[in-house]
């Protein structure tokens, strides 16, 4: 009895030091603190995203010659961001998913911090605000996982976390969840994106990441959808003909978006090798030039995220036909521009016009249209399924059309792995690493 209440007593004292200890409880504040930094930022970010936009919009819809303003401003804009991340942000060009991505598979510290620091974080807003403030088909949310594994990579140096890897997919989890206010998505992104080899033992850290960071950012602009609230679902039999349409077109248009991305990037990365500077700028400027054009021949439609488009087709308001093609258009140019900016949200304004260019053609409800080429599009660019239905699903808040979203979204990726096998992100992801790989011998030769 004596030893085993000794014993009760020791493993009292062991609890209660584990407890009251500061090395175990340091980390946990940090990584916490952390987690409501990335909501915290996230929210900001998104704000300041659309006064970006209005600030253009205000710019260019004043009528008579100032609709022509970008044909000057665009372009000068495209090659102001590319010298800015060329010069002061080298790392920050493009989504920031495929760096997020490289970064997991670095094991050097200042390897990875070329990608993830707290000086890509301000570099990756500011200029991902400028380039929306130009006009630029582009998105923050991209940019916004970049941003949040940054934040954790700083908080476990601070911390003295182990689990690099492990936090980097936090991170990225709690940017897409506090984006779009969508956990769920937030959590399938990480694993089903970013992680594909994924460890269970990440499960509590990127559960953890998501609630504080979602907590943060409910706080600050409180609960909503991000596309609204839809109530369109799919009739069996008599629309299923509208979702596999919208599944195989729309994964077959994503993977044409994607193989072309990856197909020029490759040739810009190698034309600019002799010139690196001035190549990027020419490049930018081109991209620009064609984001410009397009957006005046269809009055403004094309510039900026497309938000406002794919909101208004959700809700029923049938886009021109042809408006999926320029939205194309201008977002593969400001893809392949070098600039900071992410491709969900312009990828979503491009299924949704091809939903309702299809919706129109099939005689179907135009906001279920919508909804499915969005489903069928995202997933043929990303090549992640799930991460495309959820993140819809949790978008609309339309419950009743979960089997129709997961059709089509399953419609959209086979589609595109059979005509682009190579998943975009993780495919310029690798192109970092070689940037890495390469950086790493040079510096071993010199010394």
């Amino acid at each position: 009895m004596r030893k085993r209440r000794l014993s009760s007593i020791g493993m009292v004292r062991r609890s209660r030091a584990l407890v009251t200890s500061p090395r175990l409880w340091k980390p946990r504040l940090v990584f916490w603190a952390g987690a409501f930094a990335i909501g915290i930022i996230s929210a900001g970010f998104a704000w300041l995203a659309d006064e970006a936009q209005k600030v253009f919009a205000g710019v260019v819809g004043a009528g008579g010659w100032h609709g022509y303003i970008p044909l000057a401003l665009t372009p000068a804009g495209f090659m102001l961001c590319a010298w800015l991340a060329f010069r002061f942000f080298p790392g920050s060009q493009g989504s920031g998913i495929p760096q997020a991505i490289a970064a997991r598979h670095l094991r050097d510290d200042d390897e990875r911090g070329r990608f993830l620091s707290l000086r890509m974080v301000w570099g990756k807003i500011v200029l991902t605000i400028v380039g929306l403030a130009c006009g630029a088909s582009i998105g923050r949310e991209g940019p916004t996982v970049q941003v949040g594994a940054s934040i954790m990579v700083q908080a476990a140096r601070w911390g003295g976390m182990a689990q690099a890897r492990g936090l980097i997919l936090a991170g990225s989890a709690a940017g897409i969840a506090a984006a779009f206010n969508t956990p769920l998505a937030g959590i399938v992104f990480a694993i089903e994106e970013m992680g594909r080899s994924y460890q269970a033992r990440t499960n509590g850290v990127v559960l953890s990441a998501v609630i504080l960071a979602g907590l943060a950012s409910l706080a600050l602009v409180g609960t909503y959808t991000y596309f609204g609230v839809s109530h369109a679902y799919a009739a069996f039999p008599g629309d299923w003909p509208l979702v596999i349409a919208c599944g195989i077109i729309g994964g077959a248009a994503g993977a044409l978006f994607s193989s072309a991305t990856l197909r020029i990037t490759r040739r810009i990365r190698r034309w600019r090798t002799e010139f690196p500077l001035s190549r990027t700028l020419i490049v930018a400027g081109c991209a620009g030039l064609v984001v410009a054009v397009v957006g005046v021949l269809s009055s403004g439609a094309t510039f900026g995220t497309g938000y406002a488009e794919a909101r208004g087709a959700i809700e029923g308001h049938a886009l021109p036909p042809l408006f999926f093609v320029a939205k194309f258009v201008v977002s593969l140019a400001s893809t392949i521009s070098g600039i900071p900016g992410g491709l969900f949200a312009p990828s979503l304004s491009v299924g949704a016009g091809l939903g309702s260019t299809l919706g129109q053609i099939f005689g179907a409800d135009v906001g279920l249209a919508a909804i499915l080429g969005m489903a069928g599009y995202f997933a043929g660019v990303v090549q992640a399924p799930m991460t495309a239905f959820v993140i819809i699903l949790e978008m609309t808040g339309n419950h009743d059309n979960v089997i129709a979203l997961m059709a089509a979204s399953m419609l959209g990726y086979g589609t595109a792995r059979l005509i682009a096998p190579e998943p975009l992100y993780h495919s310029l992801a690798r192109l970092f690493l070689a940037d890495a790989i390469r950086r790493r011998r040079v510096e071993q030769q010199a010394s």
